[in-house]
């Protein structure tokens, strides 16, 4: 299993909805509004480094008022 953070930049004001959306999107286990640089950071979660990429690509990137996405993949050292 491959697990990511996302941190999202939305449109002004779309914090809130974009998280939302995203948190009904399967593989996705966690998606909050936060402050800072960042307005979503997402927890995501996929068989493959292959499926995560499309989960990111396909999915969460084409969720309306998302303007930047940064994956983050978690590794174990």
């Amino acid at each position: 299993m491959v697990h990511a953070y996302i941190l999202i930049q939305t449109e002004v004001g779309k914090a809130a909805a974009v998280a939302a959306e995203i948190s009904g999107i399967p593989g996705v286990a966690t998606a909050e509004d936060v402050t800072g640089p960042y307005d979503v950071i997402v927890r995501a979660e996929a068989d493959t480094v292959d499926q995560l990429a499309q989960l990111v690509v396909a999915r969460i990137q084409n969720v309306e008022g998302i303007t930047r996405t940064l994956t983050c993949p978690v590794v174990h050292l």
